[in-house]
C-alpha cells in the first residue's frame, strides 16, 4: 500500500469552506478512482491558519496515476483551490505503508 500527502494551508476563516469543497470534489474523485483504499483530512489550526494534511491510500502507483496522470508526483490541483490555498505545493509526498492494521 502507498500513503500519498498533500499538504496546504488556508486561512482559518476559510478553513470550512475549504473542507466542504475538498468533500464535494477531492474525495469524490479519490473514492471513484480504481486502487484507492481510503482518503483523511487531518487539519491543525495555528493562529489565523488552517494546516491540512491530505492523506490517501492506494494499492500502487498504477492506481495513483489513473488519478494524478505519468506524473504523479506532481500535486493536483482544482480551479477552486486558488481560492483557499495560500501556496500551491508542486510535489507530493508519497510513502510505502509497511504496517497496515485495521481496527
Amino acid at each position: 500500500m502507498i500513503a500519498r500527502i498533500l499538504q496546504g494551508t488556508v486561512l482559518k476563516s476559510k478553513s470550512e469552506e475549504y473542507l466542504l469543497n475538498q468533500r464535494e470534489n477531492g474525495i469524490r474523485d479519490y473514492k471513484k478512482t480504481e486502487g484507492n483504499k481510503g482518503v483523511y483530512i487531518l487539519t491543525r489550526d495555528e493562529g489565523d491558519k488552517t494546516h491540512y494534511q491530505l492523506l490517501t491510500l492506494w494499492d500502487s502507483i498504477e492506481s495513483i496515476k489513473k488519478f494524478a496522470g505519468n506524473d504523479y508526483e506532481k500535486a493536483r490541483y482544482y480551479p477552486e483551490d486558488k481560492n483557499y490555498l495560500l501556496e500551491l505545493e508542486e510535489k507530493v509526498q508519497h510513502f510505502n505503508v509497511e504496517i497496515e492494521k485495521n481496527i
